[in-house]
């Protein structure tokens, strides 16, 4: 048994899942293999875009690998980051440019700093945020990514003991500080009771360099430049990456 961990977007979703992609997909699967998803997006997300883009899938790595799930809901892992560490870390992304922090724990929250975007969000305002229990990962976004290069690099010098920012494009996903999508990808493999050797990982962004470097692995060809640098091989996608490693 042998596990693909792909990322989401711009990497198994790169100019939409056709049929083609799928039925590689299904080849992989009926081969005796793993196919999961390693992504930035929560559960939620997870399970709609699923749902609504009807593609194989074993399980889904979200959170940035801090939670493990098959499709149907079942959690295998979920590693969580304390709470007292929530409020002090969103007030900071507040500080220094953010305007919205999208807290993946046990009821919906998404902050805001403005009145409107709560409302047309159908979310809550900072100075109305409840206390955070614990969290599996906190999301936010800038205008640039200049901005969130210089937002990541400040969270990680303060609460760097703490969690692990991940900036993927104008986005950041916060995670507890030992968690990133190969150590995500090492929990599933025990899981699984599937070695190192036995997991290949593709990607295209920065947020993906953790399990590029960690595993033999693939970049895509539209991905960013320093990851098809540290990755083993460049592709043009899942299909053409399923088909050698079923040579």
């Amino acid at each position: 048994m042998r596990i693909i961990g792909s990322d989401y977007d711009g990497t198994l979703n790169h100019n939409g899942i056709d049929d083609i992609k799928r039925a590689a997909i299904e080849r992989w699967r009926a081969a005796g293999n793993v196919f999961a998803i390693v992504s930035g997006r929560g559960v939620e997300d997870m399970v709609k875009l699923y749902s609504e883009n009807k593609f194989g899938c074993d399980y889904f790595v979200s959170d940035s690998g801090a939670v493990i799930m098959t499709p149907e809901g079942k959690v295998i892992s979920e590693v969580r980051c304390d709470g007292d560490v929530a409020r002090p870390l969103i007030t900071k992304l507040f500080e220094i440019g953010c305007d919205s922090a999208f807290v993946h724990t046990e009821f919906p929250c998404s902050v805001f700093t403005d009145e409107e975007d709560v409302i047309k969000k159908d979310g809550i305002h900072f100075k109305n945020m409840p206390e955070i229990p614990w969290f599996t990962q906190i999301s936010t976004f800038l205008p640039d990514h200049e901005s969130a290069k210089r937002v990541t690099a400040t969270i990680k010098e303060l609460f760097g003991d703490k969690v692990n920012p991940m900036q993927n494009g104008t986005c950041i996903d916060i995670v507890r500080n030992d968690m990133n999508k190969a150590r995500g990808l090492y929990i599933l493999a025990e899981h699984l009771g599937v070695e190192k050797e036995d997991i290949i990982a593709v990607g295209d962004n920065v947020n993906d360099r953790d399990m590029i470097a960690e595993f033999r692995s693939y970049a895509m060809a539209n991905g960013v430049d320093s990851i098809k640098a540290l990755a083993d091989y460049v592709t043009d996608g899942i299909t053409e990456l399923i088909e050698k490693e079923l040579e």
